[in-house]
């Protein structure tokens, strides 16, 4: 899976996607990132200088804030895309609150559908509309709230879908999803003392008995 980030803010994004499963899984080739920034699509000059660079103008019809221009971002997805293939199988992500909610069935689709994906991250007062009409774009939320930016949201799908991927969590039965899992888990010692108060492992889960223990993690998830 190759993932490709459009990003005016690249830094933003390494120190979580270059750390723990995700760097093991890059390191291994299972997956890839790559960045484009828009504002090296801006111009040819060698030494550009910040106005050169710069991607964001006033909205037409006014209103506060930026809005980041259109062909920029084209490019960079013109440059994400590459040369076409018959193996290549391109999802582009746009992202907005008002897209559809993302959930583990999405990223599951996308993880067997695609080879890769492409994420549009924006900032400001976004990006211009017309984007979405050079490209088809699936648009979608992580969320009923509004972010500073779509870089979190891209950390957040592909952190979600790379743990979908054969060899990325090492052993794919980790999957929660796939199993009988509760939201509370212990490891040893069985008893933890803190201020006078003991703290004790559920015995059930002492038990060895995993028939009861599957029926004791349901309970927990149906609290």
């Amino acid at each position: 899976m190759k993932y490709h980030i459009i990003t005016l803010f690249p830094d933003s994004l390494t120190s979580y996607l270059n750390e723990s499963i995700l760097k093991r899984a890059q390191e291994e080739k299972i997956i890839e990132i790559k960045f484009y920034n828009p504002r090296d699509f801006t111009t040819t000059k060698k030494n550009p200088s910040y106005a050169d660079r710069r991607v964001d103008d006033k909205p037409y019809g006014g209103g506060p804030g930026m809005v980041i221009e259109a062909l920029p971002v084209i490019k960079a997805i013109e440059k994400a895309i590459g040369k076409k293939s018959s193996k290549k199988k391109v999802k582009t992500i746009w992202f907005t609150p008002s897209g559809k909610q993302f959930d583990t069935i999405q990223a599951k689709d996308y993880a067997e559908k695609y080879t890769d994906i492409i994420f549009i991250c924006g900032r400001y007062e976004g990006i211009d509309a017309r984007v979405k009409k050079a490209f088809k774009v699936e648009e979608v939320s992580v969320g009923p709230f509004v972010l500073t930016g779509g870089e979190l949201p891209a950390m957040i799908l592909i952190d979600t879908i790379s743990r979908q991927i054969k060899g990325v969590l090492g052993d794919h039965a980790s999957l929660e999803e796939n199993r009988i899992a509760s939201p509370d888990v212990y490891t040893r010692p069985e008893v933890v003392e803190y201020k006078g108060k003991k703290y004790r492992v559920p015995k059930v889960l002492l038990s060895g008995n995993h028939k009861l223990i599957d029926e004791w993690r349901n309970k927990q998830n149906n609290k």
